[in-house]
């Protein structure tokens, strides 16, 4: 019995890591590294600044890139490596900002509780409402998702500034945390499908040189933007999701009926 039990607690595991809504991000090794040096990071999945390290896998990844200086060079790790980022870093100043998006994921909501905490959670206020009226199961129904990460590294100084990458869904950060002029406000703007996204909840988890995570709620203004203090040596996850119905589902038993695509950030303060 305990035998059984040992190899069931895996299975477990991956069923309730998508349920929770587990956070994917990029975590580099080092948020700074030297002209020449490497850059190297982790994809992570996880709560709180705190996940399993995942290995690349070309199946599960449909955009993973690197942009330097307005130059992009389009990332082929190995199957199965890890870290999922080991590239020498530019042989000049630079702000390094890797993206990465995956393929689909399907997971199913056996509850109707855990969508609804999901969706407060996540501040989508007529999801339930919505759900209800399209007269879609409230046990056994699936939802699609994908992840939009991107993450900040500075090679030297650091000089550089961030951009849109055509990403579905992505913070553009509009502050240089490496910068020596960097006033304590990472300013950032979020997108969907290359327009802002007004109103939006942005959650961010700060987690201090101690290894304390804090997180906060924020929201984007009118312009799709926000403006959020932060400390040195500190690093940082900013999330944003969107929901939206699954635009290609034919049968509502079967086929997910929404869909979630999470942007992340991730960077330093020095």
């Amino acid at each position: 019995m305990f035998l059984s039990r040992l190899l069931l607690l895996p299975f477990l595991v991956a069923l309730a890591v998508p349920v929770a809504a587990h956070e994917f991000w990029i975590e580099p090794d080092q948020y700074q590294v030297p002209i020449g040096g490497t850059l190297q990071a982790d994809f992570k999945n996880g709560q709180n600044f705190r996940g399993t390290t995942l290995a690349f896998f070309d199946r599960r990844s449909e955009t993973y890139a690197l942009i330097t200086n307005g130059n992009r060079s389009e990332l082929m790790p190995r199957a199965g490596d890890r870290p999922a980022l080991s590239v020498p870093a530019p042989d000049r100043d630079a702000l390094a900002v890797v993206i990465h998006e995956t393929a689909p994921s399907t997971l199913t909501y056996k509850e109707w509780a855990k969508f609804l905490k999901f969706a407060a959670h996540k501040d989508f206020q007529t999801a339930a409402s919505d759900h209800a009226a399209a007269g879609w199961p409230m046990e056994g129904f699936k939802e699609r998702y994908t992840r939009h990460a991107k993450s900040l590294m500075a090679v030297g100084s650091g000089a550089g500034a961030d951009a849109s990458t055509g990403m579905q869904t992505e913070f553009v950060a509009l502050s240089n945390p490496y910068a020596a002029d960097f006033d304590g406000q990472m300013r950032v703007r979020v997108l969907y499908q290359g327009a802002v996204r007004p109103d939006a909840q942005v959650e961010v988890f700060d987690r201090a040189r101690a290894g304390d995570v804090t997180v906060t709620l924020h929201r984007t203004d009118a312009q799709g933007e926000v403006a959020i203090p932060v400390v040195s040596g500190h690093s940082y996850i900013f999330d944003a999701v969107v929901l939206r119905p699954a635009a290609d589902m034919a049968d509502p038993g079967k086929d997910p009926v929404w869909e979630t695509l999470w942007a992340a950030l991730t960077f330093a303060v020095p």
